[in-house]
């Protein structure tokens, strides 16, 4: 999937992303984007968009987390809002 159709999924739903993390080990991890879901005060980051990148909100530590496009392998919807 693209940075695109991902950012798209988890802008409508919570999701359960599958990836490889940098050190090896397999993560599933429930997340989304959906603005009902994030976190009442956000800061505008001052960071440069990296498309190999995605932030999300990590619905089970409640804070974010982040993985790379490339090492995602599985995608699912677990929450269609």
């Amino acid at each position: 999937m693209s940075h695109e159709e991902i950012l798209d999924l988890l802008s409508n739903n919570d999701c359960e992303v599958t990836f490889t993390k940098v050190d090896g080990s397999v993560r599933v991890m429930p997340c989304t984007l959906r603005a009902a879901a994030l976190p009442a005060k956000l800061t505008e980051s001052k960071r440069t968009k990296n498309e190999s990148v995605i932030s999300a909100w990590c619905l089970d530590k409640s804070e974010w987390r982040s993985f790379k496009v490339a090492n995602v392998t599985k995608i699912e919807i677990i929450n269609v809002k």
